[in-house]
């Protein structure tokens, strides 16, 4: 008896984790098309289009800033980022997980800019962003986080 209720117990797991399809392969393939396309619109400075990757109430973490939240405060910072002459970018996606309505990607991350002191700072480093499927059937980014390589400053 005890037997039977563990096999049922498992084939019943089995069935569940069945059903939590990782997501279909088309979309898989869309978001990783979004993420070249998004890493295209950073290296060439187009903070508008740059932007638009985000949905509207996404959140932004950057190493060494408080968290960015919602579309108006995005645009806010990366726009004056952006048209910094130094500012150079481009990322990766290695990996792209999707399962339902959700998914992310990881990757590597390239980042020139200019810094507090004035001069010119690069830096390597990765990535993490959550993506949601919109009602109009496009993939948006609501969580994104960049952490560099380098060591902290002081270490």
């Amino acid at each position: 008896m005890l037997r039977a209720i563990l096999l049922a117990a498992l084939a019943a797991f089995a069935a569940l984790g069945a059903g939590c399809s990782t997501g279909s392969a088309a979309d898989a393939q869309t978001i990783k098309a979004a993420s070249e396309r998004w890493s295209k619109a950073g290296s060439v400075k187009d903070s508008a289009s740059f932007v638009n990757f985000y949905a509207d109430d996404a959140t932004v973490m950057l190493p060494n800033e408080p968290v960015i939240r919602g579309m108006d405060a995005i645009k806010a910072v990366f726009t004056p980022i952006m048209q910094d002459p130094n500012f150079s970018l481009s990322f990766t996606t290695g990996k792209v997980e999707v399962s339902g309505i959700l998914a992310y990607t990881e990757g590597a991350i390239s980042l020139r800019n200019t810094g507090r002191d004035g001069k010119p700072v690069s830096d390597t480093g990765k990535f993490l962003a959550v993506w949601k499927k919109q009602s109009d059937g496009s993939w948006k980014a609501i969580e994104h986080i960049y952490n560099s390589d380098l060591p902290a400053a002081g270490n």
